[in-house]
């Protein structure tokens, strides 16, 4: 069994991108949205929650543990990896293959404040930063509409243009989703930013990562129904991901 953890929903787009590679496998998708958003907590905070919440996924069966939040892995996956024997697999910055496409020379980074302050994305960023012009904004409100079920429309738009648009002006063409709820605002962000801008979204990424993890591990189940096996547990309200999951269940 596949845990997956978020603070909310958001962990739900790396989901829908492992269904697609790891369709017979069972998950347990564990969204933390009675303490969501997870960008403003103390990292001691989010620790505790990641200790929670992987004690309740191993209970359920967990095998392997996504941590599908960028702010959580910055904050919690090297204490989970020191304190749990489990492989834990985290959300990578695509800060290279922003860098490496761009044609301006300049990237745009969307993220949350906890997930641009953390070792891991400051590491990364080092590596590239001489090379590139790396302008970073947080996605202010974005958590928030995606928990609300607000995907597109114009209230969408007000919000994501207000975070977006320095980034277009600083001339970015590489935009990177720092934030797994920022897929879900995907066509937004892209209507806004024109055809010129590249949307790169890590997830897919993960995904691969876990399937090679899993294969490396030997626990990959190789018969079974294809069809999707995902039981959803929220530590608050479970509307907001059940909609969302529902949503993804039907379209993959």
């Amino acid at each position: 069994m596949i845990g997956i953890f978020d603070s909310g929903s958001g962990g739900l787009s790396v989901l829908r991108e492992a269904l697609k590679i790891l369709p017979r496998e069972k998950y347990v998708y564990f969204a933390d949205n009675a303490f969501c958003p997870y960008g403003e907590k103390t990292p001691g905070f989010i620790r505790e929650r990641g200790r929670a919440v992987t004690d309740f996924l191993l209970s359920q069966g967990a095998d392997i543990i996504v941590v599908a939040c960028n702010t959580a892995t910055a904050a919690a996956i090297a204490t989970l990896r020191a304190e749990y024997p489990n492989k834990f697999i985290g959300m990578e910055p695509a800060v290279k293959p922003a860098a490496l496409s761009s044609e301006t020379g300049v990237i745009g980074v969307l993220a949350t404040a906890g997930t641009l302050k953390g070792s891991k994305y400051l590491t990364t960023k080092g590596l590239y930063e001489d090379d590139v012009r790396i302008a970073e904004r947080v996605g202010k409100g974005f958590v928030e509409l995606v928990e609300r079920g607000i995907l597109d429309g114009p209230e969408a738009e007000e919000v994501v243009r207000e975070s977006l648009q320095p980034l277009l002006d600083e001339g970015a063409d590489r935009i990177v989703l720092g934030c797994t709820h920022y897929p879900f605002l995907r066509d937004v962000i892209e209507r806004i930013a024109g055809p010129a801008v590249q949307v790169i979204d890590p997830a897919p990424a993960v995904a691969r990562h876990l399937l090679d993890v899993m294969t490396e591990e030997g626990i990959i189940r190789e018969d079974g129904d294809p069809s999707p096996d995902v039981t959803l547990v929220a530590s608050g309200d479970p509307g907001p991901s059940r909609s969302l999951l529902d949503m993804i269940l039907n379209t993959n």
